[in-house]
């Protein structure tokens, strides 16, 4: 039904409930790991990301209010396509990133072990833009995965690395202030080198 407007006056801009983005979660035992290590850093009014939801973003299509099913289907066609080996992530320390008051993120991040996660985000998003001209945000790259929302911590937190194999990638539907996630598809890397 299409809704009328008074002249002069423009309709508000529908408000977006869906973010699409690619990402790279870890297996199951690694998440249940992970979730553990927020837990025993939670305050009071943290709201730890559950092990479901613990991911590493390659990059955003964009916030919706409604499914864009042409923009979807292009993206998995890319995706379809890509073609790489599985290759391990090393996180060795947690930081706080800057945010809305009282919601800042806390995040695993890592100094070293992180070259082939960024090289395969590069070609995932070099084929995205030249195969299907969608473009994937940001254009920088900061590999986190993101433990809490809540009080910043002004320490760096050092670590015993957190290591794992990354067998796949995923295209997410995140349901905007839902703390839901759909995984819409999933596809499989090579196995084989390189690894480290």
């Amino acid at each position: 039904m299409t809704q009328l407007t008074l002249p002069g006056f423009d309709a508000p801009p529908p408000v977006p409930v869906h973010r699409f983005f690619f990402a790279v979660m870890p297996d199951p035992a690694t998440a249940v790991r992970i979730a553990g290590m927020a837990n025993s850093l939670r305050l009071e009014k943290d709201s730890p990301v559950g092990p479901e939801r613990l991911h590493i973003t390659l990059g955003s299509l964009g916030d919706f209010a409604y499914v864009p099913d042409a923009t979807l289907a292009r993206a998995r066609a890319v995706a379809d396509r890509m073609d790489g080996p599985s290759f391990s992530v090393k996180f060795d320390r947690i930081i706080s990133f800057n945010g809305r008051p009282g919601r800042q993120p806390l995040v695993l991040m890592g100094r070293a072990g992180l070259g082939h996660l960024i090289d395969f985000r590069r070609q995932l998003r070099r084929a995205l833009k030249q195969e299907a001209g969608l473009s994937i945000l940001p254009a920088g790259f900061t590999p986190h995965v993101t433990l809490l929302y809540g009080a910043p911590r002004p320490d760096e937190y050092r670590i015993e690395p957190i290591t794992w194999t990354v067998f796949d990638f995923v295209l997410i539907d995140s349901w905007l202030g839902k703390s839901h996630y759909d995984v819409l598809g999933r596809w499989p890397l090579t196995t084989g080198s390189p690894s480290g």
